[in-house]
């Protein structure tokens, strides 16, 4: 039996509250689970998460796998950098773990169509950048053949017999 650690969703409709539980992954999203293990609320501002360590920690050792999304939450407070230090057998007694994550700023339209306009002018000014270097470049080489030719005329000049 594959067992997960994934989210539960609990509350009322658009204020929903999650456990964490270790749950068959053949299981519902919402059906029978094995064990609670703490709990994530994502209304409050900063967004709270509450974690029993030691039962998470059991449940990882015997082969449970959490989902990307409740990975994600134990990155952010600080569990999987203590769960991988305790499992090298480096002491972890001073890493406390966060009781808040930071919420990521959501990505409107607004917010999406600056970050295309400000690659745009970011490519504009790239290109713009080069063409500037590409043109002293090529100014560069027209004075050096100017100077070579001058220095050319200037040792055939000396070398004419003077009349």
């Amino acid at each position: 039996m594959a067992v997960n650690v994934r989210l539960l969703r609990m509350g009322k409709k658009k204020q929903a509250f999650y456990r964490i539980v270790t749950a068959d992954s053949r299981r519902a999203r919402d059906g029978r689970f094995l064990e609670i293990i703490g709990t994530y609320n994502p209304i409050k501002v900063p967004a709270e998460v509450s974690i029993n360590e030691e039962k998470l920690t059991l449940w990882l050792n015997d082969g449970a796998t959490p989902t990307s999304t409740v990975k994600a939450l134990l990155t952010q407070i600080g569990f999987i950098e203590k769960y991988e230090k305790a499992q090298k057998g480096e002491d972890v007694s001073a890493i406390e773990l966060k009781a808040t994550i930071k919420e990521r700023k959501k990505k409107t339209r607004k917010i999406k169509k600056a970050a295309l306009a400000a690659a745009e002018a970011a490519e504009a000014d790239a290109a713009a950048k080069a063409k500037e270097a590409e043109e002293a470049a090529a100014a560069k080489a027209k004075a050096a053949e100017e100077a070579k030719a001058a220095a050319e005329a200037k040792a055939t000049e000396g070398d004419a017999p003077a009349e």
